[in-house]
């Protein structure tokens, strides 16, 4: 053998072995991540799938090459309303939750799933980011297994019908077929406003629309639009019933497993996507009501105060109220 020939050997020997253990370094980092999958029904056009975007790059920044961020749109990774369960087993580490979700195992948040509680953007963000915010999410922690880290404006709800209607009282919406997401909440949140309350999952509302199944629907405008609602509808009568929120949540599985730093980094990407969905959602709701004359929908304002005063009265009297704590809804209302 030759000098030349056994150099060759040594060297392709040497290199193999290199390459070897880039390989294996390689795979140590790829499992050394902390994997975050992330189910939302959020469709991607709107802002609260965008926002997931703002918390993975938020976090690639602060914390570069620890986490694995994996995003599932349009409920392809759990169905709409069953992620808390999720996230209790362990099987989902984050997504953004209703208070309508929370509020099947906190009865006490059922405050913020009833209509004309929440005045506007900015009273939420003060309640939940103020003391009545820490106690309740502290309530939900212990109760569903979950840490809530930020609170996200979905935006003031309307109603969207799909013939048009002369709208001026609760009276006026009955017999309508109103879709609400299946619980409880949201189906009596339906009746209040003076519709048949009928339960059908988000990915559905669309054909629902065109069918006949449902009546009308009742969403924020921004989702109306990021659905493409307004081709099978005619009508937004502006009840604005409830200022909504979704909580961007993860696990306690999730949360407990990280270190502090990474709790703080993690906690802060979350505030950074809920104010990028909530500048945005709330620049556009300013924008959005031309862009839907545009497309021939009827844009009416009924007796708002009507709609409160009857709504504010069927919660009054219903099983609801009574597990709402002594003085939280005088705080609430004194929160500026």
């Amino acid at each position: 053998m030759t000098n030349l020939t056994h150099f060759r050997r040594k060297f392709l020997a040497a290199s193999a072995c290199a390459l070897a253990l880039c390989s294996v370094s390689g795979a140590a980092i790829a499992q050394s991540k902390t994997v975050l999958r992330i189910s939302t029904p959020a469709v991607p056009d709107d802002w609260h799938a965008k926002m997931w975007t703002v918390f993975k790059e938020a976090l690639d920044k602060s914390d570069p090459n620890q986490f694995d961020v994996q995003i599932n749109l349009n409920a392809s990774l759990f169905k709409q309303g069953t992620e808390p369960a999720a996230m209790a087993r362990g099987n989902l580490e984050l997504s953004a939750i209703s208070a309508f979700d929370i509020a099947k195992l906190v009865p006490e948040f059922s405050i913020f799933t009833a209509g004309y509680v929440v005045r506007d953007p900015a009273h939420q963000q003060k309640i939940f980011n103020g003391p009545i915010g820490t106690e309740l999410f502290k309530t939900v922690a212990e109760k569903m297994d979950v840490t809530v880290l930020s609170t996200a404006y979905l935006g003031t709800r309307q109603v969207n019908l799909s013939e048009v209607r002369a709208v001026k009282t609760p009276a006026d919406l009955k017999g309508v077929k109103l879709r609400m997401p299946a619980s409880k909440e949201w189906l009596f949140l339906g009746e209040a406003l003076g519709a048949t309350a009928t339960p059908l999952a988000f990915g559905e509302v669309y054909l629902g629309l065109k069918t006949g199944t449902i009546d009308g629907q009742d969403n924020p405008l921004p989702t109306v639009r990021a659905a493409k609602f307004y081709e099978v509808t005619k009508q937004l009568v502006m009840t604005n019933h409830l200022v909504d929120g979704i909580f961007i949540a993860i696990s306690n599985k999730a949360w407990n497993a990280l270190t502090p730093a990474q709790q703080t980094h993690l906690k802060a990407a979350a505030q950074a996507a809920a104010q990028y969905n909530n500048d945005n959602r709330i620049k556009e709701e300013a924008q959005i009501v031309d862009f839907f004359k545009q497309q021939g929908l009827q844009v009416t304002t009924p007796d708002v105060e009507a709609f409160r005063k009857s709504v504010q009265n069927t919660y009054a009297k219903s099983d609801y109220a009574k597990v709402w704590p002594a003085g939280l809804l005088e705080r609430i209302n004194n929160t500026r």
